[in-house]
């Protein structure tokens, strides 16, 4: 990834720092930092996806145990379904980071990544492994040994055996091999210019009973981690709850468990444990020769005096002049950053940065603040300030004092510390680059591992604390503010390109030589001039050529129209990319931020993109009514091809006319998220019987709310077709769905994305019709994707086809096929 160079804030560095957010610093969590401190021991968890994590395990070991404690997902589950929003893909995989970092933030573990996509589900980690690019993604799992050092590494699944997620099985198959390659210099050998190789002392699969899957034995080890915390005034089952319930876009709102809970390994590699997970492996300080320090953090302990915790730093102080002078060189970087933590909790040190506006444009000065607070007795000083302009300028501010500290206790420091400037955009460094399905590319392969970017703006905080001692520290520059509803919030700083282009829709659809105007919607970051023109595509006519504009402010918005018309008949689709000259450079990048309330606010520059589609489409009535499901962007769709889409409320279902509707369509997993679906099922089955169309996309078969979804009984079950250039096979070509308006064939079945389709039914009434059958290789033909019924005067369907992703992708078979089935000739 390309670093973001900034102009940086320090107060005298006199040792390494390292990289933080503001620690808690009350009585409870200083008593546990104390515990930890005198742990030097590590675990890694190792799954695939975010939820996999077993987070009342990792609790335990993070805050009982107090074990430096890590889950490596390897992917950022980038190909769910999104249960609160209608985000998909790339958008998706970054909430749930962040959903997977507010999660760690509660049970105490760290976060990791490798490059791998979640593309969808897959039946076999031979697949899973091919499309991942199997070596690169091992190399990930390697280097975040390399660097974490886990004593200890556990996986969520096994490596055979077990029915599961291909994914899944692929997780436990590379911790297994990257077990063995982290202790092996000739495995990834470039990365040793960085870091040590590592051997693990063990690998455990930390079996698991789900539903009808126990893979748990009465011969296997186990440890009971629903243990209750008196210090935190809860057990590790309580805190697991809070943990998952983070993953919201999943549903996964979890109830708190009390009492008991013994989770069971099995022993893959290395020596199996007896009595404790760390059997074999020294904890204490003698593991680095410093069996000293610890008897000198047991005095501290006792002696530590909550009404009074400034009295502990002399002592803490002294302590990190011991552990400065640790040999190993990892542990000694890990215990400097607890102990100096502790020290500025005992302390009541408090600070952070500021930026003065939440957004700058790229190469603008930011004006950046900082505050400094000392809540307890302590004074502290000298404190230089100083802003350096580059690598070998210095300037500005210098704050000291010759007779007597600069930071009186109980003083909050209020400094402006100048203007920084910011030389690239705060892109996510994992889509920085085009990437293919399986993997993300990624500009330096030291970024793997990473959440987030490494390289966020930072200021560093240095404070003498004694006369020949300095502690140091690192805070994210942020924008804080303060919400009427909500309080003060802190949000991530933002870097934009000059002006951004957002091109109105994903894609625009053609079924005849007219032409359409796409509008771009545009935003400057800062004092803008320049023009935006569209880069030229052969089959398509677009004017103007460019759009000049001048003199555009700081957070002004406009718009740039073009007109686009095919030159031909000929099928076919194009990229159709907005190029922005602001300011004598090019950029071509719109803005989207996603913001919810249980995660900081996500701002990307997605490519200044969309699709023009040139189509042979025949479409058949007008008005549709949609019940909006679960991560919905199918009425967009819809509406691009022509159709007046009108969202349905309960009270119109329930109320109003719905004759008035060519067809009704109820959005994923309806049946599933909509409490009040059992009560509008008789309307809609009355519409039905009367006349109506009602399509149902695919429903979890787990969770429904009504006992049978259509007029006649079926049964969606677990059964779906993965592969998406599975060979699909037209049963009845007579069928209207396959020839009304449009006749399907079977190149309208190319070119689809991640899956046919997902939940497909079983046990179906022979008064349905199955007109498509198809299958993953080596499974039996499925006939569960689609099912058509008349029943009075109309008609119901019902259809696992994936055509949530298919229509936003731009897929032209799915729109041809999905028309037909909005399309009743009968009606």
């Amino acid at each position: 990834m390309k670093h973001i160079k900034l102009i940086a804030l320090f107060l005298f560095i006199a040792a390494p720092v390292f990289a933080q957010t503001a620690p808690p610093a009350d009585l409870i969590s200083i008593e546990q930092n104390f515990k930890k401190l005198d742990v030097l021991g590590s675990v890694l968890y190792v799954a695939a996806h975010p939820d996999d994590e077993n987070t009342r395990l990792l609790a335990y070991l993070a805050q009982e145990k107090h074990y430096r404690t890590g889950y490596l997902s390897l992917t950022r589950g980038d190909g769910g379904q999104n249960l609160i929003g209608n985000e998909q893909g790339e958008l998706l995989g970054l909430i749930r980071t962040q959903e997977l970092l507010a999660a760690r933030r509660v049970d105490g573990a760290e976060q990791f990544f490798t490059r791998a996509n979640d593309f969808g589900f897959s039946k076999n980690p031979e697949e899973t492994l091919r499309i991942w690019d199997r070596e690169k993604v091992l190399g990930d799992v390697v280097w975040v040994i390399r660097k974490f050092r886990p004593d200890v590494i556990i996986c969520r699944f096994p490596t055979s055996g077990v029915i599961t997620h291909g994914h899944h099985t692929a997780s436990a198959i590379l911790a297994q091999e990257a077990f063995t390659a982290a202790a092996d210099p000739k495995r990834f050998p470039e990365q040793l210019k960085y870091v040590k190789v590592w051997q693990a002392k063990r690998l455990l699969w930390n079996t698991f009973n789900f539903g009808d899957t126990n893979t748990t034995g009465a011969d296997q080890f186990k440890v009971d981690v629903g243990v209750y915390n008196p210090i935190l005034g809860e057990g590790y089952g309580e805190m697991a709850a809070v943990s998952r319930s983070n993953h919201k876009t999943q549903g996964f709102g979890s109830a708190k468990q009390r009492g008991a809970a013994v989770e069971y390994f099995k022993t893959i590699l290395g020596d199996a444990p007896k009595t404790d997970l760390m059997d074999g492996i020294n904890t204490t300080w003698g593991r680095v020769g410093a069996e000293d320090i610890s008897t000198d953090l047991s005095v501290i302990t006792k002696a530590f005096d909550p009404e009074h915790p400034d009295k502990s730093v002399a002592a803490l102080v002294k302590l990190s002049d011991k552990i400065d002078k640790v040999k190993d060189d990892y542990w000694r970087g890990q215990k400097t950053r607890q102990v100096n933590d502790l020290i500025a909790a005992c302390a009541g040190l408090w600070f952070e940065a500021y930026a003065e506006q939440p957004v700058y444009a790229v190469g603008d000065d930011a004006k950046i603040v900082a505050e400094i607070y000392s809540a307890n007795i302590l004074n502290f000083g000298p404190i230089n300030i100083g802003l350096t302009g580059g690598s070998d300028s210095d300037f500005g501010l210098s704050l000291t004092s010759v007779d007597g500290p600069i930071l009186q206790a109980g003083e909050l420091k209020h400094e402006d510390l100048g203007k920084m400037s910011f030389k690239n955009i705060t892109q996510p460094y994992w889509l920085e680059l085009p990437h293919k399905i399986g993997t993300y590319s990624l500009v330096n392969d030291t970024l793997a591992g990473n959440p987030e970017n490494p390289d966020k703006p930072k200021i560093s905080f240095s404070f003498r604390i004694s006369q020949n001692k300095w502690i140091s520290f690192q805070r994210e520059i942020v924008y804080k503010y303060t919400d009427p509803a909500r309080g003060e919030l802190y949000e991530p700083l933002v870097v934009a390109p000059p002006v951004t282009a957002n091109i109105e829709a994903k894609d625009y659809i053609f079924n005849s030589n007219q032409p359409q105007t796409v509008q771009v919607k545009l935003k400057a970051f800062t004092k803008a001039s320049g023009s935006i023109s569209i880069k030229p595509i052969a089959g398509w006519k677009i004017s103007p050529d460019k759009i000049d504009f001048s003199d555009k402010s700081k957070g002004e918005e406009w718009s740039a129209v073009f007109t686009v018309e095919p030159t031909d008949n000929q099928p076919k689709t194009s990229v159709f990319t907005a190029v922005v000259n602001a300011n004598g450079h090019d950029f071509s990048m719109g803005i989207k931020t996603i913001s919810y309330n249980h995660i900081p606010s996500i701002t990307l520059f997605p490519p200044s993109e969309t699709n023009l589609i040139n189509l042979d489409l025949n479409i058949a009535g007008k008005h549709i009514g949609y019940i909006a499901g679960a991560a919905d962007l199918v009425p967009d769709a819809l509406r691009q091809v022509g159709y007046d889409v009108h969202i349905l409320t309960e009270s119109e279902i329930m109320n109003s006319d719905l004759s008035v509707y060519d067809a009704i369509v109820t959005g994923v997993r309806e049946y599933n998220v909509n409490n009040r679906i059992p009560f509008e099922q008789p309307k809609l089955m009355e519409y039905v019987k009367n006349g109506g169309n009602l399509v149902v996309q695919y429903n979890n078969n787990a969770g429904l709310l009504v006992g049978q979804v259509g007029p006649y009984p079926f049964q969606p079950v677990n059964q779906r077709v993965t592969d998406e250039t599975a060979p699909v096979t037209i049963l009845d070509p007579q069928s209207d769905v396959l020839n009304y308006p449009n006749k399907i064939n079977n190149a309208d079945f190319d070119n689809w994305i991640q899956e046919r389709g997902l939940y497909y039914v079983s046990n179906i009434d022979p008064k349905y019709q199955t007109p498509l059958q198809m299958n993953d290789p080596n499974e039996a033909p499925n006939k569960g994707s689609l099912i058509v019924a008349d029943y009075g005067k109309g008609r119901f369907v019902y259809t696992s086809l994936a055509f949530f992703r298919e229509l936003p992708a731009g897929v032209p078979g799915a729109y041809r096929l999905f028309v037909n089935l909005l399309s009743n000739p009968k009606k």
